[in-house]
């Protein structure tokens, strides 16, 4: 065991070792919070071709738990007074809606922040999948920067799949709205806002939102690799369910190294850079009340439910973040985040007493080991994809 590993949690190192050995994940890191102090532990490798170790305090990308930053951006500024949750679309952005059967003047920020606002899933809009869902494409992409009306555009290419408020929906396309919205608001970008209300507030001094033309990170982080592609030459548009198992490219290729990469068309929704540290610091603050005052708190955690939009099953959506029932009937509260060649779950009592953190340097059977995790450290699972 190396020197900068902790000692104890036994089950939690071996489902580590286990997603290496069976399930090809490169490398993968656990730490956890509580009571005790800190508890760090690592499997597998940072980089495939050098060999070198998965460490502490490793930069990583956030994915989809940077639409927690940006709820909590968005809720900070409504304990300013600055916004209501309440607003309609089109009260800051008028009209930037108003394309392919979608109407700003019916969804609200918090619908955008519970993924009810009726928007489609973002990433499986043409454009996106043509870019990046094939190898090739995806390297002769991977460098593009989405500006902000491009985001949106994105966000509204498909039509409605439901009425604002009606269900829960996954949708990326929320975010960036919420986004747009924040530098409406204050005359400031996103970026600065989130580090203002939520980077600083909190002291969470590895962490930062990407401007759209940023690619890195700061300080010493894990190659990604991705094997999540469909086969050279097949077309997005003509997938199917009946016919995806056949357009997916053979899983024994290996991985493409996905670490530098432009995430501007998650604006808003996945483009945080942070560590398992401050993800944690984070996390135990937005559970526990830290960061905002009272009203805005309830806000946050006000769920809806989730069932029969095949997301995460056993869970409820609040804003930006889930809670997540496991077998047991515990309930812990935080996010996953998945990108180009990166995992990450961040999850905890309601209480802050106990949290952990997993990051994988890769984008394929990662739930498997987060479950595995999950059960380890709380003594039940819960976690799956709702198919």
């Amino acid at each position: 065991m190396a020197e900068f590993e902790s000692a104890g949690r036994q089950h939690v190192r071996e489902a580590m070792e286990r997603a290496v050995e069976e399930l090809g994940v490169p490398g993968a890191v656990v730490q956890v919070r509580d009571g005790d102090g800190t508890w760090f532990g690592s499997a597998g490798v940072a980089d495939t071709t050098t060999g070198a170790r998965r460490v502490p305090g490793e930069a990583l990308h956030a994915g989809s738990i940077s639409k927690a930053f940006t709820a909590a951006t968005v809720l900070a500024l409504a304990a300013e007074g600055r916004l209501d949750v309440d607003d309609t679309v089109d009260r800051w952005l008028p009209g930037a809606m108003a394309a392919n059967g979608y109407d700003g003047t019916g969804v609200t920020i918090r619908h955008l922040l519970s993924n009810t606002s009726g928007l489609f899933a973002t990433g499986m809009a043409l454009e996106w999948q043509r870019r990046y869902s094939v190898r090739s494409a995806f390297e002769a992409h991977r460098f593009d920067v989405w500006q902000p009306e491009d985001a949106l555009a994105l966000a509204l290419a498909q039509p409605p799949v439901g009425r604002p408020g009606e269900r829960f929906w996954y949708s990326n396309g929320g975010f960036s709205f919420a986004a747009a919205i924040v530098e409406r608001v204050t005359g400031r970008s996103f970026e600065a806002e989130v580090d203002r209300t939520v980077v600083r507030p909190l002291g969470l001094a590895r962490t930062f939102a990407r401007h759209r033309e940023d690619t890195g990170f700061r300080g010493r982080h894990p190659r990604a690799y991705s094997k999540v592609f469909l086969k050279e030459g097949a077309r997005p548009e003509d997938v199917t369910p009946a016919n995806w198992t056949s357009v997916v490219e053979d899983p024994d290729l290996p991985p493409l190294d996905t670490t530098d990469v432009n995430t501007s068309g998650g604006w808003g929704a996945a483009n945080v850079v942070s560590t398992l540290d401050d993800l944690i610091a984070f996390a135990t603050a937005m559970t526990t009340g830290r960061l905002l005052p009272p009203e805005q708190h309830r806000q946050l955690w006000t769920t809806v439910p989730t069932e029969g939009a095949h997301w995460l099953a056993n869970t409820r959506y609040g804003l930006g973040l889930y809670e997540l029932t496991l077998a047991d009937g515990q309930v812990l509260r935080g996010g996953t985040g998945q990108s180009f060649g990166t995992s990450t779950l961040v999850m905890g009592t309601a209480d802050g007493s106990r949290t952990l953190a997993v990051h994988t340097n890769n984008d394929w059977a990662t739930f498997p080991l987060f479950d595995r995790v999950i059960e380890a450290e709380f003594g039940a699972a819960g976690l799956a994809l709702a198919l």
